[in-house]
């Protein structure tokens, strides 16, 4: 039997699971009622699948479109931000987002030019062979192409601020890492909380450093879990997987989980080695999808960058190629 498209999570909160063209096949957006309409949160990728179950789940609702008042964004990520532009034109809702993810999504998806080449050299210095780097680009245009159209009009989702949507008042939280932006929305009345892909059940975040986002992504990453860890959530809705109802208790296992991975890829990367090798030390690339290797590269790198800072890892540039290995500072 197939998963329902929709399902009540909360009073006001429906969850709304658009299928992905990938390993990981759908997101959960959430759509949240006021007396004066609807707001969406995160929307997908602009694909059929899942315009399709976004006119299921409307039609289940009795929403029209124009009933759309705000579309929220917890961060960049195509699978999040894919159909952001599309809903805008629909229904005339503003989108908002941090003011650091919708400038990395105007970079990333709205002007593209230039993108196949930096993200080609990025992957040629992690070591990657030309065949799979080829295979990479593409796949990642492929990607690319169903964030089309960009929302317009983009309003700020300021950290430290409320936004008041499905009769709830949320905190805006900034939480850096899986995204340079990635926001939570906290109800902290009732300890709900809306999480995006910041802390997820059953899989990790990926924690990647890309070739257009600032450095130190899981420096930033771990210091955020460290914030939250106490704050009062008793229940928080992700963008994937299951509902979270230890949160203290899961963020304690992701902390033990990027120990484990970053001890394990320092002891890889010390006799040489770059960062492609390392990744398929630690990935099952023979099963992986061009999408998943070069998510696997981007998280390697964001290890060995952090063993690096630490003083546990050197990297030196070898005709363009990074090599990662055991020492001091990098030269």
């Amino acid at each position: 039997m197939p998963a329902p498209v929709l399902t009540h999570v909360a009073e006001h909160i429906w969850q709304v699971r658009i299928p992905l063209p990938y390993a990981l096949n759908h997101v959960y957006c959430y759509l949240l009622r006021d007396a004066d309409g609807w707001s969406v949160l995160d929307c997908g990728l602009h694909w059929p699948a899942a315009l399709a179950a976004w006119a299921e789940a409307l039609h289940a609702l009795g929403i029209r479109e124009t009933h759309i008042r705000r579309i929220v964004l917890t961060h960049m990520h195509p699978d999040h931000f894919g159909l952001a532009g599309w809903l805008q034109q629909r229904s005339g809702a503003p989108v908002w987002m941090t003011d650091c993810d919708r400038d990395a999504a105007r970079r990333t998806w709205t002007h593209r030019q230039g993108r196949q080449q930096r993200m080609a050299q990025f992957l040629q210095a992690c070591g990657v062979p030309q065949p799979a780097l080829d295979a990479i680009v593409l796949a990642g245009e492929a990607t690319a192409a169903m964030t089309d159209p960009s929302p317009e009009h983009i309003e700020a989702l300021t950290p430290g601020e409320c936004l008041h949507m499905g009769g709830r008042d949320w905190e805006i939280i900034a939480t850096p890492g899986h995204s340079d932006g990635h926001a939570i929305l906290f109800d902290r009345r009732d300890g709900l909380a809306l999480s995006g892909d910041h802390v997820l059940m059953q899989i990790t975040p990926n924690i990647g450093r890309w070739p257009d986002a600032e450095p130190a992504p899981l420096a930033r990453y771990l210091d955020s879990l460290q914030a939250l860890q106490h704050l009062p959530v008793t229940r928080a809705l992700p963008g994937h997987r299951a509902p979270i109802d230890d949160w203290g208790g899961r963020i304690a296992e992701l902390q033990a989980h990027h120990a484990h991975r970053l001890a394990l890829m320092q002891a890889l990367a010390a006799p040489g080695a770059t960062v492609y090798a390392v990744a398929q030390h630690v990935f099952s690339f023979a099963g992986f999808t061009p999408h998943e290797i070069r998510f696997a590269i981007a998280e390697t790198l964001a290890h060995l960058e952090h063993a690096q800072a630490a003083g546990g890892l050197r990297c030196d540039d070898r005709e363009g190629v990074w090599w990662f290995h055991d020492g001091g500072p990098a030269r």
